[in-house]
């Protein structure tokens, strides 16, 4: 098994650009579990692989509960991606979270309704732990090139809640969520984190907060015009961010206990190959599938 490094990234549809990305090319790949949110772009920065996946298509087309995960993560397992960096927008729940800052989330809390979010089901029943949803190593090399790319504050660690949307919060929710002990909120990370965890691929999201949630007594409420102006400038952080990850990433990969996840998942491990393959399964659980 290759012990190389290759990130995955979603994020805007255009992150990849600018950032430096060499021999990239952009490849359509096909999913049995439908549509992704566009094709995916490869290439090599500092040394390292990266793919770089538009969470929401090409333009941002895709409302958030209308993204297609089960087809963007099995996506980037198909072109052999071992980890998997999420960029994205939220709001703050906190008032020491402002504007501009980035968080290393490491904790969810899933409020989205109707989306996917397994690869398993009848026939090939599997249960993955979800206790730390978030790969502590990519998480801490996240935020740590987060900070060398001159961001004004990044803060390790936070609980991220997961609203259906496209709506925001009214009032009443964002100040229940407070009570819960959020610390973020937007409308992406699940079922996301959940299916790369399925994926046996690691998982960390560098969240930019880009307002703060309607909680607050004073000051006005978020409306889209004001996120995505401070989506815009935070873009060309990001992506020095990701230039640094990829200069500080260890030049053989580690293997991560997240590689093995599927180990103990399935309830009933008895002739599963063929299962998994009728599933279409072949890339999520591809791994079993070569050592069967």
């Amino acid at each position: 098994m290759s012990n190389a490094w290759h990130i995955g990234v979603i994020g805007g549809s255009g992150l990849y650009q600018d950032i430096g990305l060499q021999d990239a090319q952009e490849i359509h790949v096909s999913s049995p579990f439908g549509e992704p949110s566009g094709p995916v772009t490869l290439g090599t920065l500092g040394g390292v692989r990266f793919s770089f996946l538009p969470r929401h298509g090409q333009g941002h087309v895709l409302p958030p509960d209308g993204v297609n995960y089960r087809a963007n993560i099995d996506v980037l397992k198909r072109c052999g991606v071992t980890d998997v960096l999420a960029i994205s927008a939220v709001g703050s729940l906190r008032e020491d979270l402002a504007p501009g800052h980035f968080v290393a989330v490491d904790q969810f809390i899933d409020r989205t309704q109707g989306r996917e979010r397994s690869f398993f089901g009848t026939n090939v029943v599997a249960h993955v732990g979800m206790a730390e949803p978030v790969c502590p190593r990519l998480a801490g090399l996240a935020a740590d090139s987060a900070g060398k790319a001159g961001i004004s504050k990044v803060h390790r660690g936070g609980c991220y809640i997961a609203i259906e949307g496209p709506q925001f919060s009214t009032r009443a929710e964002s100040n229940l969520y407070l009570q819960w002990g959020a610390d973020v909120i937007g409308m992406t990370a699940m079922p996301e984190a959940r299916l790369a965890r399925e994926a046996e691929l690691p998982y960390a999201i560098l969240a930019m907060v880009t307002d703060y949630d309607c909680w607050r007594e004073t000051g006005e409420s978020v409306d889209a015009a004001s996120v995505f102006a401070v989506m815009r400038e935070n873009v060309a952080f990001a992506r020095e961010a990701l230039r640094h990850l990829a200069a500080a990433l260890p030049s053989q990969r580690p293997a991560s206990p997240i590689d093995r996840t599927l180990d103990t998942a399935f309830a009933n491990p008895d002739g599963l190959a063929p299962r998994l393959l009728s599933a279409g399964l072949d890339a999520v659980a591809g791994r079993l599938l070569k050592e069967a």
